[in-house]
């Protein structure tokens, strides 16, 4: 029984998110740092650049990885010696937060995880731009009433993020006209973002990126570690970066990495920076469970309340 830490994927980016962050030295130079090694100006884009800028895939990755590194290292505080991380689970990243959960996890440093999100981005940006495709999520409906109807239309499930979520994806006029017919209960939303991420569109950019990641140091995980690919915990460092890039062409199952947590004994959630989707799936899939969204340095001292708590409570129920 303990807390998992997660790290968010594309479309939890808002203008103007890192303000608070930058606020504070020592994540400003985190940030600095982590820009550096992506190669893109990551303060001005968490600051003043607008929310079109920010949809830009080749953008919006790497800079919700490196928010969620530097998150992640104010809530693990490891230089003060808290032992904060020995109070969770483990890390689990949903879709492009699989890089910060790999950095996390010691499975990459945070120098070659922003280089491999730098080429993720830019990689799946030119495979969108070869034909007009979108994504739009799916809420209720039954299920297999869906994926019938998305194979008559060419479209493929992207993402099954749990409590009754789908997100579909596929070409525009597919998209539209799911849109104008859905099936029976079922809510559709169009998303912004800007391409068929998970499917058959995204193949150009895993050849890409299967070339940039046979480049990194890849190390076995330090810290536990669950994949998008089917909710298992992963022990080998290369065999989880070749799940995350093959991720890129086939559908995140988040829906089985809430049951693996579940199943695990998880009682609590983090959601690293930029947080707010993940706990809310949270709240459909993994009913009960008390959450915690670090949207600001402000949110830091809860999260560290709710790695006592836990930890508390599991040391009362070992003493009874």
């Amino acid at each position: 029984m303990s807390v998992v830490i997660v790290a968010p994927g594309q479309g939890s980016q808002t203008p103007g998110f890192l303000e608070p962050w930058l606020a504070e030295p020592r994540f400003a130079e985190h940030l600095a740092a982590l820009s550096e090694a992506a190669g893109l100006d990551l303060a001005a884009h968490g600051t003043v650049s607008d929310a079109d800028t920010i949809r830009d895939t080749a953008v919006a990755q790497p800079l919700i990885v490196a928010a969620s590194l530097v998150a992640l290292a104010a809530v693990l505080d490891e230089g003060s010696g808290s032992g904060w991380k020995g109070k969770t689970a483990g890390i689990a990243g949903h879709s492009v937060g699989e890089v910060a959960a790999a950095a996390g996890a010691g499975i990459l440093s945070e120098q070659d995880a922003m280089k491999l999100v730098a080429a993720r981005g830019t990689a799946m940006a030119a495979a969108a731009a070869q034909v007009a495709t979108g994504m739009s999520a799916v809420i209720g409906g039954d299920e297999d009433e869906l994926l019938a109807k998305l194979e008559a239309l060419g479209l493929q499930p992207a993402n099954f993020n749990g409590g009754g979520q789908i997100v579909v994806a596929g070409e525009l006029p597919a998209l539209a006209a799911l849109q104008s017919d859905p099936p029976a209960g079922a809510r559709i939303i169009p998303l912004q973002v800007a391409g068929a991420f998970h499917t058959r569109y995204m193949q150009p950019a895993v050849e890409t990126l299967r070339g940039v990641a046979a480049t990194l140091d890849v190390s076995d995980p330090d810290w536990t570690i669950w994949t998008n690919k089917d909710g298992s915990i992963v022990r080998s460092g290369r065999e989880f970066i070749d799940l995350l890039v093959g991720q890129v062409a086939s559908p995140v199952r988040w829906d089985l990495d809430m049951a693996a947590f579940a199943t695990a004994g998880v009682t609590g959630l983090i959601e690293l920076a930029p947080a707010g989707a993940l706990v809310g799936l949270a709240k459909r899939g993994l009913k009960g469970i008390p959450t915690v969204a670090v949207k600001t340095p402000d949110d830091i001292p809860l999260a560290h309340q709710l790695l006592d708590d836990i930890a508390d409570a599991d040391a009362d129920n070992g003493a009874s």
